[in-house]
């Protein structure tokens, strides 16, 4: 049912707001980023093999597997936020992203239970590849609805930003465990321990979700389209989406490896240790969340175009020479040079992204085609990169070789960006009937 059509109520805190609307994606990131760093315990536990890289690959295997359901969950889930709203359809994704989040972590391993146990695994990265099709998209689309005038660049980066407290927390729990306890205790229990933890904040993340309140923009809507309207829509704007997801590319594939891989990259690759792996990723989290809103705010101030292509542009040239560098002759201090440069990439890339992807695609189906297009990125594209690197490697033996991947995403943000900003203009949507001004472009 829709609110009323003029003077809907104001957000009482903005600030009050971001913080609970950016609270699930906490434990997305919080759950992602831990099957990435322990991929090697969780293949032994559930992916037993005599080889280490077959047992990586089919751990990674399951991670992307479960990427595929974003965008499925990006349709379905999306066309439920567009039609009932931002505030339900953000509490409804929460709850199935807890479920798998569960069943993750006290499902018992190989040995216990046999085949029963990686099906399982694989059916809880379903069901939060389902619920994180919508998550970020529905958050994005929350932030920009909320946000002031010619800030909404700034606003929707504390979506990404939001997600590096998480990576902060993991890391924190990681190297405390390595300090603490045997690496053979952790590798065959120990990693279960910060998937526990993450069990027991869901009833808090639950509540901070359950006192959000609705975007005055969604109120203001004066029809609110049906799931069948929501879906011809998105598919009349399939080249719009195409687009949105080759513009986020770059980011999904910068993130998951900077933060996923990146610790089973700087132990299994560059045989450094687990403290020095951790250390980096934790470093990591905390500029990501730096430069996000500073890419944001900028966008906001010179254009997303200019932003896009600029750092598009610098991953193309420097991500292969970087890798190649560090790899002649691993140091921690070489791994955190190369990763604070991807992080600052990452990190005003992806603070840009957002708000572009929220302004170019259609008002009334916003969070569908959003989703749609964040979903197919990170599943095609983003969440591939921990097996697309270990395939790499293992089949050219070129440690670097990695970068080959980060090149190739920041091409088709280039490309993505010149087409969509042709002429210092937009795209504009095939069908929009509640098109609004855009700032920033």
């Amino acid at each position: 049912m829709a609110g009323p059509a003029t003077n809907p109520p104001e957000i009482k805190s903005r600030i009050g707001a971001i913080l609970r609307a950016t609270s699930g994606n906490f434990l997305e990131q919080f759950d992602f980023f831990l099957f990435g760093f322990y991929a090697a315990a969780i293949g032994k536990a559930f992916f037993p093999s005599t080889n280490e890289t077959a047992s990586l690959l089919n751990t990674f295997g399951v991670f992307w597997l479960g990427a595929l359901m974003r965008p499925v969950g990006a349709i379905v889930l999306g066309a439920y936020i567009d039609r009932i709203g931002r505030r339900q359809g953000l509490i409804v994704t929460l709850g199935i992203m807890a479920i798998g989040t569960v069943v993750i972590a006290f499902c018992p391993s190989y040995a216990t239970i046999g085949i029963a146990a990686p099906v399982i695994v694989l059916v809880g990265r379903l069901l939060q590849g389902f619920s994180a099709g919508v998550e970020l998209g529905g958050v994005s689309v929350y932030l920009a609805e909320i946000s002031t005038p010619c800030n909404r660049g700034f606003y929707t980066s504390f979506q990404s930003s939001s997600q590096q407290v998480a990576i902060f927390v993991a890391s924190i729990l990681g190297f405390i465990l390595s300090e603490v306890m045997p690496a053979d205790t952790v590798a065959a229990w120990g990693w279960r321990i910060p998937f526990f933890v993450g069990c027991l904040i869901i009833p808090l993340i639950f509540f901070l979700r359950r006192t959000l309140e609705e975007t005055p923009a969604f109120l203001a809507m004066k029809k609110h389209p049906t799931a069948s309207e929501v879906f011809a829509s998105a598919f009349a704007n399939w080249r719009i989406v195409i687009l949105g997801m080759m513009i986020a590319v770059l980011t999904t594939t910068t993130f998951y490896f900077v933060t996923v891989y990146t610790p089973t990259f700087g132990k299994t690759v560059l045989k450094l240790s687990t403290q020095d792996a951790l250390l980096v990723t934790l470093l990591v989290a905390v500029t990501n969340f730096f430069w996000n809103p500073v890419g944001g705010a900028l966008s906001d101030r010179i254009g997303r175009k200019p932003v896009l292509i600029g750092i598009a542009c610098l991953a193309l040239v420097t991500a292969y020479p970087a890798l190649s560098w560090l790899v002649a002759a691993p140091t921690f201090g070489k791994l955190l040079a190369v990763e604070m440069m991807f992080s600052f990439y990452f990190g005003m890339y992806s603070g840009t992204m957002l708000g572009a992807l929220v302004e170019i695609v259609p008002a009334h189906v916003r969070t569908t085609c959003f989703s749609l297009a964040f979903a197919l990125a990170a599943a095609l594209f983003g969440t591939f990169t921990p097996f697309a690197s270990t395939l790499l490697i293992d089949y050219t033996g070129n440690k670097a070789a990695p970068g080959l991947w980060l090149m190739f995403a920041a091409a088709l943000g280039i490309i993505a960006a010149l087409v969509v900003y042709r002429g210092g203009g937009k795209v504009v949507p095939t069908y929009d009937t509640a098109a609004e001004p855009v700032a920033g472009h």
